[in-house]
């Protein structure tokens, strides 16, 4: 889940989409259980897998469940939050609880989770070395540059021993904290959605699964280590504005995301870089 780009600044780029997705909704009621059951809910989200799915239950599903959605793909993670707080968009789907926590305490926002979805498990992705331990002195290393998956990247490069991280590091931690460093790495913190892009330009990069996905990188066969789905606490959530949570059409949502139609489409498309979380 960032160039150096921090959660309490738009880009242009960002402010552009979140005019679209104001142009496209007339803003979300101010009580959830209120709001009119046969409007269209606006949900902003990831292209890949998020999108995906909700394409999915759009085209096979929610009709008979009578709901109807309008999917707003968005590449960066500042404007599906922003979009939801303001009302432009009436749910997100593209973060895990751990960024929401800390965009929420960044940003002043109250966005919430309704449900977990799934798993994008983090990997560790290069086109010059075979394997973490082929990283030579003073490689570069391309990390996420948001607070959690930067934490979370640090993590997996601990957990494979190519780094160690000061005690009580959490989901937090930075480059900062890095304590043991063998191969004198230099990490180059990027906007996740840069960091395919940076693969031809770094020794090795980590990636988060969507947008691997999206860079036809397949985390299962391509990635030289990948995060463990026991125990993740990175499930991916669908998230509304407090107060919203009991909006039939969330709800409705939520329940259909929780298919067993929706579950056998993750496994069939996604082949182990998707995992359902429930």
């Amino acid at each position: 889940m960032r160039n150096v780009l921090k959660t309490t600044a738009l880009t242009a780029t960002a402010a552009g989409l979140a005019l679209t997705l104001a142009a496209c909704s007339s803003g979300s009621s101010d009580s959830g259980a209120s709001a009119d059951p046969d409007k269209a809910l606006v949900v902003a989200a990831s292209p890949t897998p998020h999108a995906q799915i909700l394409k999915f239950v759009q085209d096979n599903l929610a009709a008979e469940a009578g709901l109807k959605l309008d999917i707003k793909e968005v590449s960066d993670y500042v404007t599906p939050n922003t979009s939801v707080q303001d009302g432009s968009a009436d749910a997100n789907y593209f973060q895990h609880q751990p960024y929401l926590d800390d965009f929420n305490k960044k940003n002043g926002t109250d966005i919430v989770s309704v449900e977990a979805v799934h798993l994008e498990p983090l990997g560790v992705y290069s086109k010059k070395v075979k394997s973490v331990a082929e990283l030579k002195d003073g490689a570069q290393v391309a990390v996420p540059s948001d607070a959690t998956n930067e934490g979370r990247a640090l993590k997996l490069l601990a957990d494979n021993g190519v780094i160690t991280l000061k005690d009580g590091a959490g989901t937090t931690a930075t480059v900062q904290d890095v304590t043991g460093n063998p191969k004198n790495l230099k990490f180059k913190e990027l906007e996740a959605a840069q960091l395919p892009r940076a693969l031809d330009d770094v020794d090795a990069a980590v990636i988060n699964g969507n947008y691997a996905l999206g860079a036809n990188l397949k985390p299962a066969t391509d990635a030289l280590v990948l995060e463990k789905a026991e125990g993740n606490p990175y499930a991916n959530i669908l998230a509304v504005k407090k107060g919203h949570e009991n909006d039939p059409r969330v709800q409705k949502l939520a329940e259909l995301l929780h298919s067993d139609e929706v579950k056998k489409y993750i496994d069939d498309n996604f082949q182990g870089a998707v995992i359902p979380a429930f």
